[in-house]
């Protein structure tokens, strides 16, 4: 019998975009609260909402900016922000007393990359341990920065989406939207049906109750199968982690789509993608964004 392990990736039948048709989540709702005493007025209508500036960059999602704004953590030109404040070219902004060199994420065309990670890479901007970092990789941008949507740890490969818009990036990361993500996983030895049961109807972890909502064969030979699973969760390793909970070992992890994303079967490790406009509209409107 040949143990040798199968290099290649069964996949279910992929289409041809990168991107595909999915049903928009909803969007975020707004927060309203009442304004704090010593506020700053809200400026001219030819600004942006601080929102929604802060959220194209990365900052934080526009819940999580609108809150810092009514807990009052926010000034312009040294008074307190409200909703309604506007950012407006020559501003000083302050997060907790901190200038925050905000107009770098003034308004430019949205990209989005699909990258296809290889395994001994790290997703971080800075590693002390001098491993390769994804973001190496990447072309530079004018203004702003690259976003990662969810992380893969070091040792999983496939697919990576990254972005310049903040928003677009918090809304596929945000726990509420629940984004399947797809993975391919070699696993050593067989596993039984009860097995696939139990992962499928829920396993105590150390940080809650997890599960796969699906679990596909994919085939294999020899000690070796293949199985594509789905979670809506990104916690830390939790692909590994439901495996390892019934003590089977996992050879090979690899991640093959993330929401409407699929990772294109043509696309080598190591290389990056970036979505058409008619692909990127798909994704917008996934996110239930414009």
């Amino acid at each position: 019998m040949n143990n040798k392990p199968s290099s290649r990736v069964p996949r279910r039948s992929r289409p041809d975009t990168a991107v595909t048709q999915a049903a928009a989540a909803k969007p975020s709702a707004k927060i309203s609260t009442n304004a704090s005493a010593k506020t700053a007025p809200p400026h001219p209508e030819s600004g942006e909402r601080i929102q929604k500036t802060l959220a194209r960059g990365g900052v934080g999602s526009r819940r999580e900016i609108e809150r810092w704004i009514t807990e009052g953590r926010l000034k312009i030109n040294g008074i307190t922000a409200t909703l309604g404040t506007r950012l407006n070219t020559g501003d000083r902004l302050q997060i907790n007393d901190r200038i925050v060199n905000w107009e770098k994420f003034t308004e430019q065309p949205t990209r989005v990359l699909l990258y296809h990670k290889p395994t001994g890479e790290v997703v971080t901007r800075r590693d002390p341990e001098g491993r390769p970092i994804v973001f190496r990789r990447l072309p530079p941008l004018i203004a702003g920065r690259w976003i990662a949507v969810g992380r893969l740890d070091i040792n999983t490969s496939g697919l990576l989406l990254l972005t310049n818009n903040g928003e677009l990036a918090n809304r596929l990361m945000h726990p509420s939207t629940e984004v399947e993500r797809e993975y391919a996983v070699r696993i050593l030895g067989h596993v039984s049906d009860a097995t696939l049961e139990t992962l499928k109807e829920g396993v105590q972890l150390e940080d809650g109750l997890a599960k796969f909502d699906q679990i596909f064969s994919t085939g294999g030979e020899g000690a070796n199968k293949w199985y594509n699973v789905i979670v809506t969760e990104g916690r830390n390793r939790l692909v590994r982690r439901l495996w390892e909970s019934q003590n089977v070992v996992v050879s090979r992890l690899m991640r093959v789509r993330y929401g409407p994303v699929v990772l294109p079967e043509w696309q080598r490790t190591g290389a990056f993608y970036e979505i058409n406009e008619k692909e990127q509209q798909l994704l917008f409107e996934f996110a239930g964004m414009e």
